[in-house]
Parts: C-alpha cells; sequence; structure tokens
C-alpha cells in the first residue's frame, strides 16, 4: 500500500521556481508532489481531499490494530473497548486526540 498516488518529486531548486501558487494548484487537481533535496524526499504536498483519505486510512489501521490485539490475546472472556481504555484513562476520543508517533 502506498500513501502517496504515483507522486511527482521535484527538487527543492524547482520547487522554488515553480512557486507555491503552482504547488497548491498541483494539488487541487489531485497530483501529489514530492519536493526533495538532494534526492531525498522532505516534503510532501497534496491536496486537503488527499489528506482526508490518509487521516481515514491512519484511524483505520488504529482500529485494525486494536482488533488485531484483542484476537492475539483472546482467552475467551469478553471485555468492552470502552471498559479497557477507561482502565487506561482513556476514551476513543483522547486516542483519537493523541499525536503519531513517527
Amino acid at each position: 500500500m502506498t500513501i502517496l498516488h504515483e507522486p511527482r518529486e521535484v527538487s527543492v531548486t524547482d520547487a522554488a521556481k515553480r512557486g507555491v501558487a503552482g504547488l497548491v494548484s498541483d494539488a487541487e487537481e489531485g497530483s501529489d508532489v514530492v519536493v526533495t533535496r538532494r534526492q531525498r524526499p522532505v516534503v510532501a504536498v497534496v491536496s486537503m481531499r488527499r489528506l482526508a483519505e490518509i487521516d481515514e486510512t491512519v484511524s483505520d489501521l488504529r482500529d485494525l490494530a486494536l482488533v488485531l490485539a484483542r484476537a492475539a490475546t483472546d482467552n475467551g472472556r469478553r471485555v468492552p473497548l470502552d471498559d479497557v481504555l477507561a482502565a487506561f484513562g482513556h476514551t476513543r476520543e483522547s486516542l483519537d486526540a493523541m499525536p503519531d508517533d513517527d
């Protein structure tokens, strides 16, 4: 699974020549742009629609991780997820508000 859809790579120099307005226009038109410095990716420019898709994917993966952890530790005793979160001082909302660890 790739996060960006066939991103177009541009160097920092080319991005500067293109200007912010040009990069924003590309993103608005659906083109994911990766800006590189010395051939290494340093920043991505994506549309808000694409960013929402990425956020939704991250949320889905967090949910999947919880399901897999629960399945891996299943002893037959059922405890609601909200009860487990409360035992650790969290709610679903507080988990959503936590920053990502990258």
